[in-house]
């Protein structure tokens, strides 16, 4: 892999030109947890019962790629937060959870010039729908987590699609969704932080690694190591 180029303080590219505008993209692909927001969201709902410490190791390890199966990571987590009452999401959601610096620029400006914006996430549909109203976001997929009597089950619903949306249920969204619309994959942008995001990221024209693990900046186009995702346009023109 080319290395990292450094176009200023904590922004670097590789395989980028100077002549990248966003008007030549048509679909841009956004992680969630620690993309979009700024917390990973099973981490806070696990600490509202005093189980941070367990949930947020195996996140972490995750997140790394140090866990190779995200599948059962996930399971691992949820089976933690077996008998929590539901009203911790909106806890979290109320308390902790806040867009990240420069969310909102970026959207804003993929939807001025026509792009179709998605979120794809390892976490949960509480939060991506959530998001997706505020920011006007055209579609998501994300876990589904079964809940009786108003607490959790342990368990993740089985959706039409499956069951988590992993990384390469990531990428197969992102590919479905152009295919859908007549977008190509090199027409796409992927945006996340996790390992879980370079199977996406792999198949898009463009990729962005905003404040993430060593894996994902290792293969990134864009590199953003501190500010705001905003900063992608000291790169990427308009």
């Amino acid at each position: 892999m080319t290395a990292l180029t450094e176009r200023s303080a904590g922004l670097w590219t590789r395989h980028v030109t100077s002549q990248l505008s966003l008007s030549n993209f048509k679909l841009m692909a956004f992680d969630m947890d620690s993309t979009l927001i700024n917390i990973e969201c099973i981490d806070e709902m696990a600490a509202m019962v005093g189980l941070q410490k367990e949930v947020s190791a195996i996140t972490e390890a995750a997140m790394r790629g140090e866990i190779s199966n995200y599948k059962e990571s996930l399971r691992q987590r949820v089976l933690l937060l077996k008998g929590a009452p539901v009203s911790i999401m909106q806890t979290v959601y109320d308390e902790k959870l806040q867009l990240n610096p420069g969310v909102e620029q970026v959207v804003a400006q993929c939807h001025r010039l026509g792009l179709h914006t998605l979120i794809v996430s390892g976490g949960f549909d509480y939060f991506t729908q959530r998001l997706q109203q505020q920011l006007g976001i055209h579609e998501t997929r994300s876990n589904q987590l079964e809940v009786k009597d108003g607490c959790f089950t342990g368990q993740v619903t089985q959706q039409p699609w499956g069951d988590i949306c992993d990384g390469e249920e990531k990428k197969k969204m992102v590919l479905l969704t152009a295919h859908r619309l007549g977008i190509q994959p090199e027409e796409c942008i992927a945006v996340g932080d996790g390992s879980n995001d370079l199977p996406m990221m792999s198949v898009c024209g463009l990729s962005v690694a905003y404040h993430a693990k060593p894996k994902v900046r290792a293969q990134a186009n864009i590199v953003i190591d501190s500010g705001g995702l905003d900063r992608m346009f000291e790169v990427v023109s308009l």
